[in-house]
């Protein structure tokens, strides 16, 4: 299969201490929040290949999580109706890669799967915790939907050594304080050999370490506060580039930064 990539990465949070440290956040300037990018057609044909073969895989949502799971659909609706290349019609979408998707309010986060590149995942407040609710995921970065799904945010991370229950704390207090009307975002990045962008992978197994690292994964993860229910929505875009096409001095950083697998001179 032809790997599906973007021509460049827009950051390298490896470079950045603000970005680079856990947990990273920054606030989002202006309205930034969704993205289209190079390589929105490709991803947006494996979505559809992904939702429609294994809609039990990508996707999940607790019964308590549909008033959230509404407000989200309505909310990315009008984004879709402001941004230049979709054309929203009673019914249904058309995508600027010319696919008409059909509208359902019922199936709200498989819907929203189908029309933005981003995974969505909707995290609500129970017990002090913050626990994954819902989501639409195609492209997840090994793990599971189905064994995170009704966990509180420390499982999601789980076995992620540096995620710690300090860490942890801190993430919760920062989820507490996010308001509406300023998105946080962070970003990671991992070095792979398998350029595929649907790599589940259950806790206990351990990604291999990379030999040849030819590519570099990142997540641009934002996270933004429903007014109405108060849930918040953690949205994840994935780029993948070569790491032969990274600027020279992004290259140069990531051994540096730790990145697992990566030499200087490795392509």
């Amino acid at each position: 299969m032809t790997p599906i990539l973007q021509a460049s990465l827009p950051f390298a949070p490896w470079m950045d201490p603000r970005t680079w440290r856990l947990p990273g956040i920054l606030p989002v300037e202006g309205d930034d929040w969704l993205r289209i990018d190079d390589a929105y057609a490709a991803q947006m044909a494996e979505r559809d290949r992904l939702i429609a073969a294994t809609p039990g895989l990508v996707h999940g949502m607790l019964e308590s999580a549909r008033p959230a799971a509404e407000e989200l659909y309505d909310l990315v609706l009008g984004w879709l109706a402001r941004t230049p290349g979709f054309t929203v019609a009673a019914g249904q979408v058309t995508r600027p890669d010319g696919v008409a998707v059909p509208l359902d309010r019922g199936r709200p986060l498989l819907t929203l799967g189908r029309l933005v590149q981003e995974d969505l995942c909707l995290l609500q407040a129970e017990g002090g915790e913050s626990l994954l609710t819902g989501a639409v995921l195609c492209f997840p970065a090994s793990w599971t939907l189905a064994e995170k799904l009704g966990r509180p945010m420390i499982r999601i991370h789980v076995p992620v050594e540096s995620y710690t229950e300090e860490v942890a704390r801190r993430v919760q207090r920062l989820f507490d304080a996010i308001r509406p009307e300023q998105m946080l975002w962070r970003a990671n990045a991992l070095v792979y050999d398998d350029p595929a962008l649907h790599q589940p992978r259950p806790e206990g197994v351990h990604r291999p370490a990379p030999r040849d690292g030819r590519y570099l994964r990142s997540e641009r993860q934002v996270l933004r506060r429903l007014p109405e229910t108060r849930a918040v929505v953690f949205s994840i875009h994935t780029y993948l580039v070569r790491i032969g096409d990274l600027a020279p001095e992004a290259r140069a950083g990531m051994a540096g930064a730790g990145l697992w697998g990566w030499e200087e001179g490795a392509q």
